[in-house]
């Protein structure tokens, strides 16, 4: 499976006073296609019995991107252990095959009854199977 991708247009509401768009968007984007790729490759059920919840957040920004730049985000899953995934999600100028954000972030899978960590299951580590190594 190749990496789940999404395409945006940058809008007035993502930028800053430099005109750039804000550093807290690409965390709200990061968190966005997370979940939505989680979504895409889970039935409604997988989602009523798991969370997932971020422990940290590592970001390198690499370029700025602007007003109607479209941007091109891929995320995959890089690897699991235990409760523990690293998922990496990168973003790039569409027009420019610009690298703009990469990403990792480290996830932890919960019981949505307890909030307690739990072990990622066989059930959903196949589900990722095929996205557990970059894809590029």
């Amino acid at each position: 499976m190749e990496a789940f991708e999404k395409t945006l247009v940058v809008q007035p509401d993502d930028l800053d006073d430099l005109n750039h768009v804000n550093n807290v968007r690409y965390v709200q984007w990061i968190q966005d296609i997370s979940k939505e790729h989680w979504q895409h490759l889970t039935s409604k059920e997988i989602q009523e019995r798991f969370i997932w919840v971020v422990l940290n957040h590592n970001i390198t920004y690499k370029s700025a991107a602007g007003l109607g730049d479209i941007i091109l985000l891929k995320t995959f899953i890089e690897n699991s252990k235990g409760a523990i995934s690293t998922r990496v999600v990168e973003m790039y100028n569409a027009a420019t095959n610009t690298l703009l954000v990469h990403s990792e972030t480290t996830w932890c899978l919960l019981n949505p009854e307890t909030l307690k960590p739990i072990r990622i299951s066989e059930e959903i580590r196949s589900i990722f199977a095929d996205v557990t190594r970059n894809p590029s």
